[in-house]
This record gives C-alpha cells, structure tokens and sequence, in this order.
C-alpha cells in the first residue's frame, strides 16, 4: 500500500507544500543564479526515470557560460564559480527538482536520477533501480554522496527497492538533513568526480 499509494500522496503533499513555503527562496537563489551566472536561470537535463523513461531534471545553474578564444565552453572546472560550489554544497541547485516531483517524474525519496548514457552498463539487479521513481535523496546519497564507488552506489539502489518503506524513507530523509546541514561527502565538481568513478568502474568491467 506505501509503495505503490501512499508514498506518491506525500510526494505530492510535501513536494507542494515546499514549493510554496519556499518560494521566496526560489526567487533569491533565482535573482542570485541570474546575476551571477547568467541565464538560463534552470538547468535541465535529460535523465531516465521510472521505467527507464526519459524526462527533463530540472536544477539552479551552477557554471557560467565562459568559452574560449574559438567559442566553445571552458571545462567544467574553470566554469563553476564560488557561488555555484556553494550551491552544490548546500543542495539548493536541486531545489527545483521539487517541480519534477510534484510532475510525477521523481519522488522524494529514490535512486538519484543518473545520465542516459550510463543504461547500457548497468547489470539486471542494478536496473531494480529504475522500478520506482528517481529519488531528489536515496539511500546512497546517505552513504557517501558523491565518493563512493558505482558498484557500492548501485548496489545501495538495489537495497532501497527490495527494502523500500515508510519507515526506511524516513530515516533516509533524516539522514539527508545530517548530510547537507554538515555538508558532508559532497563534491562541488560533481561531474568530474561521478565520470571519473564511473571510468573506474568500466574499466574495471571490460
């Protein structure tokens, strides 16, 4: 009854209920995101969800738009600012994620949403992770965000949908207020690190 009732019903209840308490915060961070890196204010990317269908993620910018002297983008590195580290650290970036939620693409609590590019590697039980909704926190993101290893992520995703309940969604989310308020296990290059592990693990496979 939780997993397939109930856990949508207080996705949608909190997800709307914060967007609308924090919405001044959504226009500070907004105004903040525009001036400082420009636009377009939200990021939007394409992810894999529930079923390994695709929808839109949508979060704060983080990098600017600088490029070189032939036109194309710096690396990543040279193009996240201070603010945008701050943001990654502090996991507002991911706030307009909320939206995603009350959509019906993710739920609150799930695997986090990872790239298109990454399904053609995953294992059977690795693709458990796709039979819920993507989650804004999981069960890995409590385990050591950013730095622990894909096969020890994935496997934690797995964990989360054979166990999933009311009960592990709670401590999960208390878990996540620990995490992001002592900002914990969080990397500000995110990309980098998550391709570089992700190399690891192939390289490891092949």
């Amino acid at each position: 009854m939780y997993r397939k009732v109930i856990k949508r019903g207080l996705d949608i209840l909190l997800s709307a209920a914060a967007l609308l308490l924090l919405s001044p915060l959504f226009l500070i961070v907004a105004l903040l995101v525009r001036i400082r890196l420009g636009s377009p204010v939200i990021f939007q990317q394409e992810r894999p969800g529930y079923g390994e269908k695709i929808f839109t993620l949508c979060k704060f910018r983080t990098m600017t738009n600088a490029r070189d002297a032939r036109g194309e983008l710096l690396p990543d590195s040279e193009r996240l600012t201070a603010f945008g580290a701050f943001l990654r650290k502090t996991s507002l970036d991911e706030l307009p994620e909320l939206w995603n939620i009350v959509k019906g693409d993710m739920s609150i609590v799930g695997p986090r949403p990872l790239l298109v590019g990454y399904l053609p590697y995953y294992t059977q039980r690795e693709r458990l992770r796709h039979t819920v909704r993507p989650g804004l926190t999981g069960l890995a993101q409590v385990s050591g965000r950013n730095f622990i290893a894909w096969d020890e992520r994935l496997e934690k995703d797995a964990e989360y949908v054979e166990n999933l309940s009311f009960w592990l969604d709670l401590k999960i989310l208390w878990k996540t207020v620990t995490v992001v308020l002592r900002k914990e296990d969080v990397a500000a290059e995110t990309e980098l690190v998550e391709a570089y592990l992700w190399d690891e693990r192939k390289g490891k496979n092949v």
